[in-house]
């Protein structure tokens, strides 16, 4: 049997409104983990919606997404992509929650190692988290107790969706949306496993911000080849909205990640330093570090401007 293909034939019309009148947004490798490969992002000029074009198939992402031989770029890198997930923010991201009812249930979807859950118990003591993940490390990470529940597979598949039917106070996506194949089902399952009155939690990259346009392919929100699509904030609200849902909070300030600059920096050195290159990659991580602070220090002015890199999206299922 012939291999199945990696991608999908190219699209000529926006998947998210159907426009014709599209551009080419960017052409990029894969600069994270140097797997072969160029990758092109189209925009629709219309709605503005970002996409992968041609994009991966499922067969495809599944390539893409093994862990790498060599692990990622080098430690600096490690470092700076970590800033998504450190404790303090996703406790900040958890807070969010504090004016809305008590959840009894959450579900986070897409959630790794469940390190989302594990800092989220520090505002919601009393809440049962379950984790949902296509690997099983979901499994592992209830074997170390950061879940309750864990749920190996893809929110959209039917068993899957059947099991989890109206049984969580909060469903939470962070990072989630824009690496799926077909994010309006992905959301309409979500609003399946939450509860009449339910909340959905949601955290995407910003395509709007202004660091995409000055940092084209080096922005690390764009991504290639993992983030299949990139959203922009009016039409995922609208988007919920038709599925029955209003939006109780958008926020493009209190989600910003400071790390638009070291992540840049960190990903041309691994991409210009040629191998064997640890002793080259350990003697840049002065400069890596200045970009981090200065990422740090202008986090509070950028959060409030275009610069902010990331929205969130809190939605009451009606």
């Amino acid at each position: 049997m012939p291999p199945r293909p990696i991608h999908e034939p190219r699209r000529d019309n926006c998947p998210w409104c159907g426009s014709k009148r599209l551009r080419n947004r960017l052409r990029a490798p894969d600069l994270l983990h140097h797997r072969p490969g160029t990758f092109a992002v189209d925009e629709c000029r219309d709605c503005a919606h970002a996409f992968q074009n041609p994009k991966l198939t499922a067969e495809g992402l599944a390539l893409y997404h093994r862990p790498p031989a060599r692990g990622l770029p080098g430690p600096s890198a490690e470092r700076v992509l970590a800033t998504r997930t450190r404790r303090r923010r996703l406790v900040a991201t958890a807070r969010a929650m504090l004016p809305f009812p008590e959840p009894e249930s959450w579900l986070d979807v897409g959630t790794g190692h469940a390190l989302f859950p594990e800092a989220a118990k520090e505002v919601f003591t009393y809440t049962s988290f379950d984790g949902l993940d296509p690997t099983a490390r979901v499994v592992r990470a209830q074997e170390a107790g950061r879940v309750e529940e864990a749920h190996q597979g893809q929110l959209t598949h039917p068993a899957t969706s059947a099991r989890l039917r109206a049984r969580y106070d909060v469903v939470s996506m962070l990072g989630h949306v824009e690496h799926t194949l077909d994010p309006r089902a992905e959301l309409r399952a979500a609003l399946v496993a939450l509860r009449p009155g339910g909340h959905l939690l949601l955290e995407l990259p910003d395509p709007h911000s202004a660091f995409a346009a000055l940092l084209g392919k080096w922005w690390v929100a764009h991504g290639q080849p993992r983030h299949l699509h990139l959203i922009p904030l009016p039409n995922l609200r609208a988007e919920l909205e038709s599925q029955g849902c209003t939006i109780v909070r958008a926020d493009r300030s209190g989600a910003h990640v400071p790390h638009d600059l070291a992540a840049a920096l960190a990903l041309y050195l691994s991409r210009a330093i040629p191998s064997p290159r640890t002793a080259l990659l350990q003697a840049t991580t002065p400069l890596v570090t200045a970009a981090t602070a200065l990422d740090h220090t202008l986090a509070p002015l950028l959060r409030h401007t275009r610069f902010s890199n990331t929205y969130r999206l809190i939605a009451r299922k009606n």
